[in-house]
């Protein structure tokens, strides 16, 4: 991991030490034990990843791996984005009940 944004450590828990850490050495409450083999998925063909994950404290995301290129086109890592979608699928769950 090179870069982060202080939201994510909701969802991963991490320091400023964990800065240069393998992605499958990071403890994180998301229910995705397949994160690490997406990522790498992500870097061999060069196809983005999107899946609706939760996490053990009752949130949603939507996880997308994309891979990361510098302005020379090189590819040097992937970008993972997550965004929350707990109302939705509450909302969706809500509408199933009815």
């Amino acid at each position: 991991m090179r870069r982060l944004t202080e939201k994510i450590t909701r969802i991963v828990h991490l320091r400023d030490g964990d800065i240069g850490r393998p992605l499958s050495e990071l403890a994180s409450t998301l229910i995705y034990p397949e994160l690490h083999v997406d990522a790498k998925e992500t870097l061999r063909t060069l196809a983005f990843s999107e899946k609706e994950i939760s996490t053990t404290d009752s949130q949603w995301f939507s996880v997308r791996i994309t891979p990361y290129r510098t302005l020379a086109n090189v590819i040097q890592g992937v970008v993972i984005t997550f965004v929350d979608i707990t109302a939705a699928k509450e909302l969706e769950s809500r509408l199933r009940k009815e």
